[in-house]
């Protein structure tokens, strides 16, 4: 049986593997926080009746006593009558909780926060970046007005400021500073008093070549400080205002730049402040180009793109030229092979200004090309979204492409064409179709970025067609290209299907009318490559791919085993949310709750998971009864029919789609 949990960063909370269990009241949950605060060390019931009432009631004794044995009964369930309690134990005047070393949020939060004083500087910013993950709101959350949680709530909150301040100083000082800038700005909205926050701010901007951005900064820091407490930035605000302004060598980055991202990086931020900043027109096109650049890069170079190109396509709008605007927009052109946008307010953004630029940009023929590149940007920056509009602009960009016969252009227009291709369950043929050219275009053409694509994209499809030796062969290829051309986040992707991999050798191909399914070795083995797979993902730059794949994956792999659904609720689900409440709901009895969750899910958005949310839905319909359900999902995935399900996506399985249409089948003949 798993240990229990106990998370206070947030919520008091109790918990078995995954499982959350059920604490009663908020007094039960009170003195279980009283004794988890009390680190096992005995806390007197006197103690516990004088925290809990501010006048206790005449039996507040054998109350507490209830209390005790009601928690002793949810954290201990299996402990025969009388036998004595080994976590919630009865010791001289009191209780004590004799929770394991790291069975507590916060005791594992702050042993981290000390390890990561004693890592080498270089890995102590990723450490005390998990110590952080710990934190799921205000320490002992609903226990805030509490005399008795008073002092451990601030220790707690003021060793969390410093440990966000400690890990962006270190990222400063290894020359990382931009992926310091987020945390922040995020930190500085929640606490504005920290001024050490506010002066690595300064500091991480000037450091990546906002000279404006880190002055701004300050200036909002005195502003602050003088508008609401009446005082003046302190000593270290000062001289770092000074030195900026006197653009002090001591404020330069440490050493040179040491890789080709770092050297992009310091180019693509001159170049930003020199023109976009100051908007000159002559640079633009160049600055974007730089920004491309660094996109490939991946990590903190894909982050700061995204960051500063919405910039440019602004500068280039003001100018009033549509010509420029258009080679600005449509200069942008990185391979994605993920159908699910990073940054969608930033992709509607970019949509709004391609649909500007494309209305008033001249008719004439000498314009198709960067009518071509803006319908291209359309259906790229569409994806994952049910629109019509998104493969029509794919479709246009294709024939102008065909008809200018530009190889570049093709292979940017197929990109669009590749992003729109999910719509409906069963299009992998044709995404194979769009890779294979791609692939040739990249290689007569010397195009290795769209090369490189080509090959990941047809991993993705002759997976979904359970073709996997020809799959196996386009990685190679794609991680080779990687290698050559210094394209790390192709690694990535190669990662995931190798863990996809390991999940088809356990007995995905077994199917959900299978059973039992494989071993459970096997099992814990496919888990495993996932979760290495997932690793990587943590300052990849890519949360649409990040977010919810790792708990997806997992889902799918149990389902795929034959084996019953398990989510964990905590888990960061992201966009696959309201596949995994209703699981959650049927684990706790509330099939009514489960049902109408069920009968309130979307269509799944057209993307490369479309079928893999399509058998995640069946399986709900399948454990309910549900046939209406049932009828939709198998009319939703009878086109995929003969395919491994959600296997093209290159990074998980749900099993073959012919063992779902099966299951579906016997359940509405019964």
């Amino acid at each position: 049986m798993d240990a229990v949990t106990f998370g206070v960063l947030g919520a008091v909370t109790a918990g078995r593997g995954p499982h959350p269990l059920a604490l009663k009241g908020p007094r039960h949950r009170a003195v279980l926080a009283r004794l988890i605060l009390a680190r096992r060390r005995v806390v007197p019931v006197a103690r516990l009746v004088e925290d809990l009432w501010e006048t206790p009631p005449p039996r507040a004794v054998g109350a507490v006593r209830t209390f005790v044995g009601d928690l002793r009964r949810a954290l201990e369930p299996d402990q025969p009558p009388r036998a004595p309690a080994r976590l919630l134990v009865t010791e001289g005047p009191g209780y004590a909780l004799r929770a394991a070393p790291n069975a507590v949020d916060a005791w594992r939060f702050e042993a981290a926060v000390a390890e990561a004083d004693r890592l080498p500087a270089a890995q102590a910013p990723d450490r005390l970046r998990a110590a952080l993950g710990e934190w799921r709101g205000p320490a002992y959350a609903e226990f805030g007005t509490e005399d008795w949680a008073r002092g451990e709530r601030s220790r707690l909150t003021e060793l969390r400021l410093r440990a966000v301040e400690r890990r962006a100083e270190l990222l400063v000082e290894l020359g990382r500073a931009a992926e310091a800038v987020p945390d922040l700005d995020a930190h500085l909205t929640e606490h504005p008093w920290r001024e050490e926050s506010w002066r690595l701010l300064a500091l991480a901007l000037y450091r990546t070549g906002r000279q404006a951005d880190a002055l701004a900064v300050l200036r909002r820091a005195r502003a602050l400080l003088a508008g609401r407490l009446g005082i003046d930035p302190g000593p270290r605000l000062r001289r770092l205002e000074a030195g900026i302004l006197a653009q002090d060598p001591e404020l330069d980055p440490p050493g040179e730049p040491a890789d080709a991202a770092a050297r992009l990086w310091t180019r693509a931020t001159e170049a930003y402040d020199r023109t976009v900043a100051a908007g000159a027109r002559a640079r633009l096109e160049s600055t974007v180009g730089l920004l491309r650049s660094l996109a490939v890069t991946g990590g903190g170079g894909l982050e700061a793109a995204r960051e500063h190109r919405m910039a440019a396509v602004q500068a280039a709008e003001e100018t009033g030229d549509a010509d420029l605007a258009a080679r600005v927009i449509g200069a942008y052109d990185v391979p994605a092979n993920w159908t699910r946008s990073d940054d969608p307010e930033l992709a509607r953004r970019i949509v709004e200004a391609a649909e500007r630029t494309l209305a008033v940009l001249p008719g004439a023929p000498s314009a198709d090309a960067a009518r071509c590149r803006l319908l291209a940007t359309v259906a790229l920056e569409s994806r994952g979204v049910r629109s019509p509009r998104g493969p029509r602009a794919a479709a246009e960009a294709e024939d102008i492409a065909r008809r200018l016969d530009d190889p570049a252009l093709l292979a940017f227009a197929l990109n669009g064409v590749f992003m729109q291709s999910c719509t409906r369950a069963g299009l992998a043929p044709r995404r194979d179709a769009i890779g294979a050219e791609l692939v040739t275009l990249g290689l007569r053409h010397g195009l290795v970025n769209h090369e490189v694509l080509g090959h990941l994209i047809r991993l993705q499809a002759r997976a979904a067609l359970a073709d996997l030796s020809a799959a196996d062969e386009h990685a190679r290829a794609a991680d080779r290209l990687a290698e050559r051309h210094e394209r790390p986040l192709v690694a990535v992707f190669t990662a995931w299907y190798r863990a996809l991999r390991e999940a088809v050798s356990a007995g995905s191909s077994a199917g959900p009318s299978d059973s039992p399914g494989s071993s459970d070795s096997s099992q814990d083995s496919a888990e495993a490559a996932y979760r290495s797979a997932a690793a990587p993902l943590d300052g990849a730059g890519m949360p649409g791919l990040e977010r919810g794949l790792l708990p997806l994956a997992l889902l799918g792999l149990r389902l795929s085993l034959g084996r019953p659904a398990r989510v964990d609720p905590g888990a960061d689900w992201g966009p696959y949310r309201p596949w995994a409440d209703p699981f959650a709901l049927l684990a706790e009895g509330r099939d009514t709750e489960a049902r109408g969750a069920l009968r309130a899910l979307p269509e799944p958005p057209p993307d490369l998971l479309y079928e893999a949310l399509c058998c995640a839905e069946a399986a709900l319909a399948l454990a309910l009864g549900d046939r209406p359900a049932l009828r939709r999902t198998y009319d939703r995935l009878l086109p995929a029919a003969g395919e491994l399900a959600g296997a093209g996506s290159g990074l998980l399985t749900f099993g073959p789609v012919d063992g779902w249409l099966a299951a579906i089948r016997r359940a509405l003949e019964e």
